[in-house]
């Protein structure tokens, strides 16, 4: 009786050692690629060009591409084992893929996508659901998980998705991490898979908004050019007050941004929902027998209704043939989806056209060429994985709704993280009218720090007023920008400098410090500007010679750059940076 016990904690002892020994086993597993990737490679940049040539725009950079992209040599999977079987490598590199290796970056593997990249949850039941680093009991959001997975794991600098309802703006949502859809159209999809081509773009992840705009520049074409700063923000306020997140506090953070970085008179606050009624008349007439509940009858609800329709009739032109061919073994949850809507007839697929174009005329109308809308990313946090919900057509439609405006419209999107509400990802979302992306990606750069501080401050306490000076606001406002800037925090940097800026606007040093931020970030038009200023209010500011000298060396002003550097030499004779970039110049140039 008495070796009972004795054998029963051995056994106890046992099993904890067995649970430990697994869990230990499990964080090797998960630290390693948090099942993001597919399958590894390396693409590599051409070397750097010689002076005087600016250097790569990507350079140092790495990224990773979801399993639609070919890449040439490799089988390009669309998440699925039956497809990956009968299929030949692809004979070249897709166009997207190869321009960013050819502007610096290296590309390191392929990514998890959901089952033909139909879903949204992020699940894959053939490769196994990538592991959500923000939240690892719930879903990564789909249909690029991998992708956005290992940007948030910090395995990648940015990667590339594809969004057809969402696919790129659901898991960076869920994942915590920046997502841009850019306006349908503006970047090339050839050498993608497609899932349905009037909704399909690219996609791209990142952690910082520089390294976000770094690529748009590269893959949309643009050059340099001043910021514009938006006229009208629009927040829909019915949008935020119907969904499960905290409202009220973003919508708070929103209007405390905005005033602190263009004042009240550019904000605007309204009913979207009403507004989309009115000028979308053939929403209206959209009936469907299926439709019910609050979710489906809702404005969103529609759209998000007419959005997965003709996601399906697309994707069965495009793949129906090898369905019926290979009798693939897919997710049942796809299998309904390809099922669904299969009696639509060319009257149905019009109406459903007439919609889109209606809905990019209302938004286009309503945002202009300077105005922003901001909206919820997703109606709900993530849920847990295997959670029934997630086979459910409500729970697809509920999480696409907010993604249709986008989607059908055809505008451009920025999913912008804020932080966390009980251990959950928050975000909204930032959309700009069709083909002002540039201008997006620039409000992104201008806004999102300062979105950020706002959220955080808005969950803190009201404290008591205190009778502080402006001057000394904006001194407190420098110093925590200098402290962002010694962490390499370069953005919140640039948004401290702002605040301190907006205080007091006559103190040379706030424009020469974020000069030098936005030098570290890549945006030299930005901290010529602003060397500038500082020049203006203070002739005898050596550093801010040297930042606009440096700034304009790498905008090929290489005369007017010259000219900065000798004008420090003048103020600083021993300033070994004025003298050796002098020297640099005339070896080049004289």
């Amino acid at each position: 009786m008495s070796s009972t016990p004795a054998n029963l904690w051995v056994l106890l002892g046992l099993g904890i050692a067995g649970i430990l020994i697994m869990t230990k086993r499990l964080k090797k597993t998960v630290k390693a690629d948090f099942g993001a990737f597919i399958e590894r490679l390396q693409l590599l940049p051409p070397p750097q060009p010689a002076p005087p040539k600016a250097p790569h725009p990507l350079s140092g950079l790495s990224f990773a591409v979801s399993d639609v992209y070919d890449i040439e040599g490799f089988v390009t999977g669309f998440g699925n084992p039956d497809w990956s079987r009968t299929q030949d490598p692809a004979t070249q590199t897709c166009p997207v893929v190869a321009a960013l290796v050819d502007g610096g970056a290296t590309c390191v593997g392929k990514t998890v996508v959901d089952d033909m990249a139909l879903s949204v949850s992020g699940q894959n039941k053939h490769y196994g659901t990538p592991t959500n680093p923000t939240l690892p009991a719930r879903v990564p959001g789909g249909a690029s998980s991998g992708a956005a997975v290992a940007v948030a794991a910090k395995l990648v600098d940015f990667a590339l998705g594809i969004d057809t309802d969402g696919g790129v703006r659901v898991p960076a949502d869920y994942c915590g991490v920046i997502g841009f859809r850019p306006s349908h159209g503006t970047v090339s999809m050839t050498g993608l898979i497609p899932v349905s081509g009037s909704l399909d773009t690219i996609g791209w992840f990142a952690k910082e908004p520089a390294v976000l705009r770094r690529v748009g520049h590269v893959l949309l074409q643009v050059p340099y050019a001043a910021q514009r700063n938006p006229r009208n923000i629009f927040i829909a306020d019915d949008f935020f007050q119907s969904q499960k997140i905290p409202a009220e506090r973003i919508t708070q953070a929103v209007i405390n941004s905005v005033e602190k970085l263009y004042g009240r008179q550019v904000l605007r606050q309204d009913n979207l929902g009403g507004y989309i009624n009115l000028k979308v008349p053939s929403l209206k007439a959209f009936k469907d027998k299926q439709l019910n509940g609050e979710v489906k009858s809702s404005p969103l609800g529609f759209l998000a209704n007419v959005m997965q329709k003709i996601k399906r009739h697309e994707f069965r032109q495009n793949h129906n043939k090898w369905i019926n061919a290979i009798k693939p073994t897919l997710d049942p949850i796809i299998s309904a989806q390809i099922a669904g809507d299969a009696d639509l007839t060319d009257a149905d697929i019009e109406k459903l056209h007439t919609i889109r174009s209606e809905l990019r005329l209302a938004i286009n109308a309503i945002l202009k060429d300077d105005g922003i809308l901001v909206i919820p990313t997703c109606s709900d946090p993530p849920p847990k994985l295997g959670a029934k919900e997630i086979f459910s057509e409500d729970y697809l439609l509920r999480t696409s709704s907010l993604s249709s405006l986008a989607s059908i419209s055809g505008c451009c999107q920025v999913v912008v993280p804020l932080g966390v509400h009980e251990k959950c990802p928050i975000s909204l979302s930032l959309l700009a009218r069709h083909g002002g992306d540039r201008f997006l990606l620039d409000t992104l750069q201008a806004m999102h720090a300062s979105l950020q501080e706002q959220f955080v401050a808005a969950a803190k306490p009201t404290s008591s007023p205190k009778a502080i000076s402006q001057e000394s606001s904006a001194e407190m406002a420098k110093e925590k920008g200098n402290q962002a800037f010694k962490e390499k925090q370069f953005p919140r940097a640039v948004g401290f400098y702002t605040e301190a800026i907006k205080l007091n606007s006559n103190n040379a040093t706030y424009y020469s410090n974020r000069a030098a931020a936005y030098l570290e970030m890549g945006s030299y038009l930005q901290a010529e500007t602003d060397s500038t200023q500082a020049i203006d209010l203070d002739k005898k500011n050596v550093k801010a010679y040297l930042r606009r000298g440096t700034a304009r060396e790498m905008l090929g002003y290489y005369k007017e750059a010259m000219e900065d550097f000798r004008h420090a030499l003048v103020l600083e004779p021993n300033n070994k940076r004025a003298a050796q970039s002098t020297d640099r110049l005339k070896r080049w140039f004289q």
